[in-house]
């Protein structure tokens, strides 16, 4: 069974009488992995990420950068918007240094919603740090903890569309920042009928897919995940047939 970690929040959760800081991912990221195949770990951010990172990957068969805070601005030189939120650079760093352990060693990535902003950013791009400004439109987040339905465009010929299908599929959206200015070698595989990137993924034999909706609340549609587990499952097989012998050799 392919081992898939999922990147986590570090903030102020309640339960019972403890209101401390927590490391915690809600519920339908796990099932979503759970349910396709994988074992879940969580990765939550980490005080020294650059060598907890490559510590963890060891182990790892596929990577899925998950939602939560904004980006901070300053990684893609831009002012803080009023409506940003509070800069989280231990979570930015941390999930960047994953990103790039990820692919020098070939681990398949999902990125989801912060995600695809996440991976957006890495490779040189920008964000709209508020949608309503950018685009007069509040119909990517309707607050209240509420997920708003949008109907995106999959374009042909893309991972993406090999996973979902090219054309209109309706997904779930949470979020008031996007993508601007795309990064370098990354292509858009999915827009509203705005413009809006609803999707990335680097063309080519590498595994990174990215959209900017919220597919582990689709608990009928497990695809992109799917698509996940597969490619983990072949990097596992991979990573197992190159492992060294251990000393002394195997039973006759």
């Amino acid at each position: 069974m392919p081992v898939v970690a999922l990147t986590t929040y570090l903030e102020r959760a309640t339960q019972g009488v403890w209101d401390v800081p927590a490391a915690f991912l809600p519920r339908p990221y796990v099932e979503a992995v759970t349910a396709s195949g994988a074992a879940a770990v969580l990765l939550p951010p980490q005080a020294d990420p650059e060598p907890a990172a490559a510590a963890v990957l060891e182990g790892l068969d596929g990577l899925i950068l998950t939602g939560g805070v904004d980006v901070q601005p300053e990684l893609y030189g831009a002012a803080r918007h009023p409506l940003t939120d509070p800069a989280r650079p231990d979570r930015d760093a941390w999930e960047l240094a994953l990103l790039r352990g990820a692919r020098e060693r070939g681990i398949p990535v999902f990125g989801i919603c912060r995600g695809l902003q996440v991976i957006n950013v890495a490779f040189g791009g920008s964000l709209h740090q508020h949608l309503p400004e950018a685009l007069g439109t509040e119909q990517y987040r309707l607050g209240g903890g509420v997920f708003a339905e949008n109907t995106v465009r999959i374009t042909d010929g893309t991972r993406l569309a090999g996973l979902l299908g090219a054309g209109e599929y309706v997904v779930h959206s949470y979020h008031h920042q996007g993508v601007d200015r795309v990064g370098t070698g990354l292509a858009v595989t999915a827009r509203t009928d705005d413009g809006l990137v609803q999707g990335l993924e680097l063309p080519g034999d590498e595994y990174l897919v990215a959209v900017q909706w919220h597919p582990e609340e689709n608990a009928a549609d497990r695809r992109l995940f799917l698509g996940l587990v597969a490619a983990a499952s072949a990097f596992r097989a991979r990573r197992t047939a190159s492992a060294p012998v251990p000393a002394g050799g195997t039973d006759a």
